[in-house]
């Protein structure tokens, strides 16, 4: 049980830096290069989904 909060916690923790690095990334880049901007931000956004998934699936499978 202990395993699992951990690698929940974990999970939560690369999630929030990661929505927050890839809004940074989005601001910093959109005047200069916007679609260099909207590539990271949507390439951001996917791995956020993937460490959602990641998520769901310790917390169902992880006994």
């Amino acid at each position: 049980m202990k395993k699992r909060k951990l690698i929940t916690r974990i999970l939560f923790i690369l999630i929030i830096f990661t929505a927050i690095a890839t809004g940074i990334v989005y601001f910093v880049y959109n005047k200069e290069k916007p679609l260099l901007a909207f590539y990271l931000a949507c390439c951001g956004g996917i791995l956020v989904l993937n460490f959602f998934a990641t998520l769901f699936l310790v917390r169902k499978n992880f006994k």
